[in-house]
């Protein structure tokens, strides 16, 4: 479950196409990169230990059975060529019972090497590596490359590069498939050959009805799944005919058509799911409400109980955990503005998404079905790359998901907003715009403000309007996290100043204050946890920062701690380790079941059933004795939210501060047309008795949010009550 560091809903991340060398980071990852393995492994990027540039990645054993870990990039192009070729330096430390190295695979089951057997054990200096694989271009679906270790010890690698038969990939154009070949021969690659399109009333029923057909086939037809057919282009294909229909009968007609054209196949009624089991149900209510022809409507409730196998060419699932993998998806990256009938694309393609692959669409407190409606009219409206990319945006914020956003430093999107900012920092206190602290100390201090000052107007602009604007373009579960992400933004602007207007003492002042470039501070800085990982607040009272905790760490602590009053577990940033079963261990006198999860299959497309549940503890420990006091805010999100309904069920455990983010279970990204990239919460997290966590957060069982009369005078009022309530 992650969470990553925003700012005005779009995350920061240079434009390379490549990250093998580790340097481009978020703050706390390499960018592009992903982790798999066990959890007794703890993987960071390191600045000391290094081969070339900042930083190198590193993978450390902590504890347990020893098992492995490893880095992994994914290289989404393909190449011709005979050889490819992984080279890498791997420095190592007391590596035994295993081994380090670099591994390389090729998918589906081309070829694979993980230097099983001339791996690096011992310690070692940095030492150059090589992994070389035969291709085969035409079958290639994906090429994955990384380090891994297994056994105990520490690894660090760098200087990753990928060539193909001698020449870097950076330098080599991605290669087409004989298959990918022919259909780039129909002209579809930059051009749906539907340039503009005249809705009316019909036409915009008619649109609705292909993508909602269109969207059914790729998740529920056998003949799609296999691949065969590139299913962008064959929506390019069909649309004219459908947009030409000048009644129902002769657009159904079209319709059952192409639905014919791809195939028999066979049927297989499902297995029921004990009703208990089931959290949603798969929404194909339209199939019967859009007035369909007969034929057509027999054929698509057929396609309903197809014989599907567990394998799509345009997802799958990540192994276990079960949220969606979507793959193969045309970017178009080169299409800042397309075509309306690529934008009907990306229309169809993000609301099918939802359709039948977000867990918590019975939380969208609309029907799904209408805001299809709304949208066709709109992407069809909008004139240039901007509007194309707000208005995705907008519909992105309908599924009210923190996770769900544009990510990945969309270009038009960053000009759109500006790439300057203020010095000051903005948190929202008591619904009002306050400055908390500064970018940078020195640039905030030549700008005379003060921290508790609160900004009123922005270039005589007020606040409230602002939110007000913005609120649809701001994706979030619930609203004091559409704030925080709001505020992030506030002085944000493509000009050189920004004029503001601020009340201090009750007194209205004017202010006009330089803007600079991320180069010039540290935009993130409230999101990084400089605090101890742990500390006594006096004699009693034990301090642990999640944000900063390490799995490593917790033996030591708890052994510190096992007769004070009481312990505050700071949860009001995001773990940079993944503690929570080691540190649950030490809490609970018995395992105890604190969350389970919902996910969705290829053979039922949008039916959710609950799947395993989680227990924290372990048996036969005395557990810890004081009080728990968990704090959260709108920061807590995502993993943070996931620790803090471990720890909530110790048995004297109280939640203090204010409503969570909302946003929980491991996320699933895709990529819309335009290069747009976007995610959604792929699994469905619950309390044990099946109560929502998503939208709601983790509620506090007493509430406490800061005030500007406590942030001027610089305490800590939600701790302060967590102290209170362990003395009392």
């Amino acid at each position: 479950m992650i969470f990553i560091m925003l700012l005005n809903g779009v995350l920061t991340q240079a434009q390379n196409t490549y990250n093998l060398n580790f340097e481009e980071t978020d703050g706390a990852m390499p960018l592009n990169w992903v982790i798999y393995g066990s959890s007794n492994y703890k993987t960071t990027i390191d600045s000391v230990h290094v081969k070339e540039g900042k930083y190198a990645a590193c993978i450390e054993f902590t504890e347990g059975t020893p098992d492995f870990a490893a880095w992994a990039f994914n290289i989404r192009e393909n190449f011709k060529g005979k050889k490819i070729t992984l080279s890498g330096y791997v420095r190592t430390e007391n590596i035994a019972e295993g081994y380090a190295g670099l591994w390389m695979r090729i998918d589906p089951g081309i070829a694979f090497d993980n230097m099983g057997r001339r791996g690096i054990k011992g310690s070692t200096e940095w030492t150059r590596c090589n992994i070389m694989l035969p291709m085969n271009p035409d079958n290639t679906e994906n090429i994955v490359v990384g380090g891994l270790m297994t056994g105990k010890g520490k690894m660090w690698l760098d200087g990753l590069s990928v060539s193909v038969d001698g020449n870097d990939i950076s330098n080599l154009k991605p290669y087409l498939s004989k298959r990918a070949q022919l259909e780039k021969e129909t002209g579809f690659g930059k051009s749906s050959k539907v340039d503009s399109i005249v809705l009316t009333p019909s036409s915009v029923h008619n649109l609705k009805a292909l993508g909602l057909i269109w969207g059914y086939l790729k998740y529920y037809h056998p003949a799609v799944a296999t691949g065969t057919y590139n299913w962008d282009y064959e929506l390019f294909r069909i649309m004219p005919a459908i947009l030409s229909a000048t009644n129902n009968t002769s657009r159904d007609s079209v319709l059952l058509g192409w639905i014919n054209k791809l195939g028999p196949y066979k049927t297989k009624i499902p297995k029921p799911q004990p009703a208990a089991n089931v959290k949603l149900e798969p929404d194909l209510r339209w199939i019967s409400t859009m007035n369909f022809s007969e034929n057509l409507t027999t054929k698509l409730f057929d396609i309903k109980n197809a014989k599907r196998e567990n394998k799509h060419y345009y997802v799958a699932f990540a192994s276990g955990v079960g949220n969606p993998v979507f793959k193969n998806e045309d970017a178009y990256t080169s299409l800042t503005y397309p075509d309306a009938g690529i934008r009907m694309l990306a229309l169809f393609r993000y609301w099918n998404i939802i359709q039948y692959f977000f867990p918590y669409k019975n939380l969208i407190e609309e029907d799904w079905l209408n805001v299809l409606d709304e949208f066709i009219p709109k992407m069809n409206d909008v004139k240039n790359d901007t509007a194309y990319v707000l208005t995705l945006l907008e519909l992105i914020a309908r599924v009210h998901d923190t996770h769900a956003n544009i990510w990945g430093g969309n270009a038009v999107y960053y000009d759109y907003l500006g790439q300057r900012y203020a010095a000051p920092e903005i948190q929202f206190v008591e619904n009002k715009a306050v400055v908390t602290g500064w970018h940078s100390d020195s640039l905030g201090a030549i700008t005379g403000m003060q921290v508790g000052d609160v900004i009123t107007a922005i270039n005589k602009k007020p606040v409230d309007s602002i939110i007000a604007d913005l609120l649809k373009f701001t994706p979030a579960s619930n609203y004091p996290t559409q704030l925080r992400d709001i505020a992030s933004g506030l002085l944000r602007s493509k000009d050189s100043v920004i004029h503001i207007t601020y009340l201090r003492n009750n007194s209205i002042n004017e202010a006009t204050l330089q803007t600079y470039t991320s180069k010039n501070m540290n935009i993130y800085s409230k999101y990084l946890v400089m605090d101890t990982c742990f500390k006594m607040l006096g004699d009693d009272i034990a301090y642990i920062n999640n944000g900063s905790l390490q799995r490593k760490q917790v033996k030591k602590i708890m052994k510190n701690i096992g007769n004070t009053k009481g312990l505050i577990i700071d949860n009001r940033n995001y773990p940079s380790d993944f503690p929570v079963h080691v540190l649950s261990k030490y809490l609970m006198p018995k395992p105890t079941p604190f969350v389970k999860f919902t996910a969705t299959s290829l053979q039922s497309p949008g039916l959710f059933v609950f799947k395993k549940q989680l227990k924290a503890g372990r048996p036969f420990q005395k557990g810890y004795a004081g009080k728990v006091v968990i704090l959260v805010n709108e920061v807590s999100q995502s993993s943070s939210e996931f620790h803090a309904l471990a720890y909530r069920v110790h048995p004297r455990a109280v939640v203090v501060g204010s409503t969570t983010a909302g946003a929980d279970g491991n996320v699933s990204a895709f990529i819309l047309p335009g290069g747009i990239k976007t995610m959604i919460s792929g699994i469905g997290v619950y309390y044990p008795d099946g109560r929502e966590t998503q939208r709601v957060g983790i509620v506090p069982d007493v509430e406490c949010k800061p005030t500007i009369e406590g942030i001027k005078a610089g305490r800590d009022e939600v701790l302060e009550k967590a102290i209170e309530i362990i003395k009392q």
